[in-house]
């Protein structure tokens, strides 16, 4: 009888061992599809332009890099930019590149689901509002990344994986591109990394572009949006092509001269030119020093003019 019990006793702890393992089991299982639920970043998003508004939407001044780990390939290159280039009918319809669209102005944002409707599984976040509709696909199913010599679009290719409490954004296959509207360029060899964390109804965005044609070092910011339900997708970005400069000539592309340095900026704003060029050094506190010492030498050959 004794032995008997025992055995039942025996047979009941295992019993309820196995299914203490069994229900860990599944709430293991159930807790992953849980944690990525949490980082749904669907929903309609008003934009937030307090950082760098004067950039986000009148636009940086011309001659204006400062703070950019630009190097010199891409300084030339923006030293001979000309805003008039938007102009030519084959650029007025051009949305705004991968790179900075996400930046501004705005932009007003709608995020919607892809779900695969027999399993249920996310396959992507669907994005739209951004300027010059270049709406975007964040492909969630791991699906493999194509070809470097596949199609380059504006929008480029996106792939997305949580981790944690955030969102994490990989995307390549972008074309030529700026990552500032005065002509600051970026490749098509550029990959951009993108993470997304939501703190209730407020949404935050880190870019880092890694450019090796024209960036020293990766180019970091950040934007701000907040969940609302009363604003739509920036739509009014429907552009009709119009040729409105008569006495161009044929193929003409607006530009500054090679070689060409716009310093309008440095002189209306009483900064030192080499500090508004951008470079990785200005990146960093230790710049303060030499920026003292550019502003005291500037300020000796004025005095020495003025003798």
């Amino acid at each position: 009888m004794f032995e008997m019990s025992s055995c039942h006793a025996l047979f009941r702890t295992r019993r309820a061992g196995a299914l203490a393992a069994l229900a860990a089991g599944v709430f293991i299982l159930t807790a992953a599809p849980a944690s990525a639920q949490q980082m749904d970043i669907s929903g309609d998003w008003a934009a937030r332009v307090h950082e760098d508004q004067p950039h986000r939407g009148p636009g940086a001044e011309l001659g204006d890099f400062s703070g950019l780990p630009i190097n010199a390939a891409a300084r030339q290159k923006a030293n001979h930019w000309d805003a008039s280039v938007l102009t030519l009918t084959e650029r007025m319809a051009q949305p705004h590149p991968a790179q900075y669209f996400m930046r501004g102005p705005g932009p007003n944002m709608r995020i919607q689901k892809r779900v695969d409707p027999e399993t249920g599984e996310l396959v992507a976040f669907t994005l739209e509002g951004v300027f010059g509709r270049n709406d975007r696909i964040i492909w969630m199913d791991g699906r493999a990344r194509p070809s470097q010599y596949a199609e380059h679009t504006f929008e480029g290719f996106s792939t997305g994986v949580v981790e944690g409490n955030q969102l994490i954004i990989t995307t390549t296959h972008m074309k030529y591109g700026v990552i500032q509207r005065n002509g600051v360029p970026a490749s098509p060899k550029s990959v951009m990394t993108e993470h997304f964390l939501r703190h209730g109804d407020q949404l935050t965005l880190v870019t880092v572009v890694d450019d090796p044609v024209y960036l020293e070092e990766p180019f970091i910011r950040t934007s701000h949006w907040v969940r609302s339900s009363n604003i739509n997708p920036d739509q009014r970005w429907v552009f009709e092509v119009v040729d409105e400069v008569a006495d161009r000539k044929l193929g003409y592309v607006p530009h500054l001269p090679f070689g060409s340095v716009q310093d309008a900026f440095a002189k209306h704003h009483n900064i030192p030119l080499e500090a508004v060029m951008g470079g990785k050094q200005t990146l960093y506190p230790e710049y303060e020093a030499r920026l003292r010492q550019l502003v005291q030498e500037a300020a000796a050959a004025g005095a020495g003019q003025g003798r």
